[in-house]
C-alpha cells in the first residue's frame, strides 16, 4: 500500500492526464526544490481513468495560466493548514507569447532568431492555436 501524507500548506495540482505529470513537474523545475514533493503517476480515477498527481509542500508562486497550455483539464488546490483554501480551474491561455514554436519553414519566427513567437487560440476543445505572422494552426 502506498501512502502519501495530506501536506500542510501548498498545492495540489490534480486531474492531469496519465502520462502529463514528468511535463509539469520538469516545466516547474521541482526536481531542483528543497521542499517536499510528490509525483503520483497512474493513479486510478473514476473520470479518467488513470491520472496524474503532484503534491507541493510549499506555497510556490507561479503562472498557472501556463499548466493550461500543457493540460487544460487540470485543476489546482491552494492547501493551507490541510484545508482547501481556493480551487482553481485553468483555462488554455488565449495568446502565448515563446512557450510554442511556428512548424512552417517559411513563417517569419523560423527565419529571424529575434522575432517572440506568438499564437493565438482558435479551437479550445481541439487545442488549436494559429501563429500570428503566417496563420499555421499548431495542435497540442
Amino acid at each position: 500500500m502506498l501512502t502519501i501524507n495530506s501536506i500542510t500548506n501548498g498545492i495540489v495540482i490534480d486531474h492531469i492526464k496519465a502520462g502529463l505529470g514528468m511535463k509539469i513537474f520538469n516545466y516547474l523545475g521541482l526536481d531542483k526544490t528543497d521542499y517536499t514533493v510528490a509525483l503520483l503517476m497512474n493513479v486510478p480515477s473514476q473520470k479518467l481513468g488513470r491520472k496524474d498527481i503532484i503534491k507541493i509542500e510549499n506555497a510556490i508562486d507561479f503562472d498557472f495560466t501556463v499548466l493550461g497550455l500543457i493540460d487544460p483539464d487540470i485543476t489546482i488546490d491552494v492547501i493551507e493548514g490541510e484545508k482547501i483554501k481556493e480551487k482553481i480551474k485553468v483555462q488554455p491561455p488565449s495568446n502565448v507569447k515563446d512557450m510554442l514554436k511556428c512548424k512552417n519553414p517559411r513563417c517569419v519566427t523560423s527565419v529571424e532568431s529575434n522575432i517572440t513567437n506568438g499564437f493565438y487560440l482558435v479551437d479550445a476543445s481541439k487545442g488549436e492555436y494559429r501563429c500570428e505572422y503566417c496563420d499555421e494552426i499548431y495542435k497540442l
